[in-house]
C-alpha cells in the first residue's frame, strides 16, 4: 500500500494556556507553532508526495498550507471531516487542570475505550472514523498512484494517537502510551498483512529516504539494514 505521513497540528493559543481546544473555531497556531509547523514542511519538502489531506479546523490547514508551500509540485489538498478533532462536548473549552478534578478524567487516563465525553463523541467511534479515513484514503492514493505513493494526514493528537495504536495492534486503552507533539510526524504503510510503523513523534531528522519506495513484505528476521 502507500505511505501515509501522519502530521500532527502545530502549537495553538489553547495549547499554550493549557486549554482544551475540542472543534472551537478560529483556535490558531502561535508563532512557535507556526515555526515548528514550517519546519516539519521543510523537513518534507525532499519527499514529493500525492495529497496533504487535512482536518477541517484553522490550526490543522495553517500546518497543512506550510506542507503544500515547501512541494514542488502541486499535491492535492482536500479537507476530511473524518479527520477532525473529538467531539470532546462539555469538555470544550475548559481548561485542563479543571477537567483532571472530573471523575471521567481517570477514565480517559485508563480505559479511554469506554469514554463517552458528556454531550460529545466516544473515544471509540473517534479512533473507529479516523481509521477508516486513513485506510480509505490510503488505498485510493495507491490506485491511483501506484504503491511507492506517499501521501500526507495533518490532523489532531488524540486522533493520530488512536490511529497509531490501530497500526501497532494495541487496544485503545493503551493508546495513552503514545506521545505525539505538536508538528512531529509519524509514518505507516498499511501492508498487505499488517501495518508497519517506521516512525512516531518525531520532530527532527532526514525523511529523503521515503523519496524511494518502501519495500513491503515480510519482516526482515534480526530488523534488516534499515531505510
Amino acid at each position: 500500500m502507500a505511505t501515509v505521513i501522519l502530521v500532527r497540528h502545530g502549537r495553538t493559543t489553547a495549547n499554550a494556556t493549557g486549554r482544551l481546544a475540542g472543534r472551537t473555531v478560529g483556535v490558531s497556531l502561535d508563532q512557535i507553532g507556526c515555526d515548528q509547523a514550517a519546519l516539519t514542511g521543510d523537513r518534507l519538502a525532499a519527499v514529493p508526495v500525492v495529497a496533504v489531506v487535512s482536518s477541517p479546523l484553522e490550526r490543522c490547514q495553517q500546518t497543512a498550507q506550510y506542507i503544500l508551500d515547501r512541494q514542488v509540485g502541486t499535491p492535492l489538498a482536500p479537507v476530511d471531516l473524518d479527520l477532525t478533532e473529538c467531539d470532546y462536548g462539555q469538555w470544550q473549552g475548559q481548561t485542563l487542570s479543571d477537567l483532571a478534578s472530573e471523575d471521567l478524567w481517570s477514565v480517559v487516563q485508563s480505559q479511554p475505550s469506554a469514554v463517552i465525553f458528556p454531550g460529545g463523541e466516544s473515544m471509540a467511534a473517534m479512533q473507529a472514523r479516523s481509521v477508516a479515513a486513513i485506510r480509505r484514503h490510503d488505498a485510493a492514493f495507491e490506485a491511483e498512484h501506484g504503491p511507492g505513493a506517499v501521501w500526507v494526514a495533518v490532523s489532531h493528537g488524540d486522533i493520530i494517537k488512536s490511529i497509531l495504536a490501530d497500526a501497532f495492534g494495541m487496544h485503545l486503552d493503551l493508546f495513552q502510551r503514545i506521545n505525539v507533539g505538536p508538528a512531529s510526524v509519524s509514518i505507516v504503510r498499511y501492508g498487505t498483512s499488517r501495518p508497519s510503523v517506521y516512525a512516531t513523534n518525531t520532530d527532527a531528522g532526514d525523511l529523503s529516504w521515503l523519496s524511494n519506495s518502501i519495500q513491503s513484505g515480510d519482516a526482515p528476521v534480526g530488523g534488516g539494514a534499515g531505510q
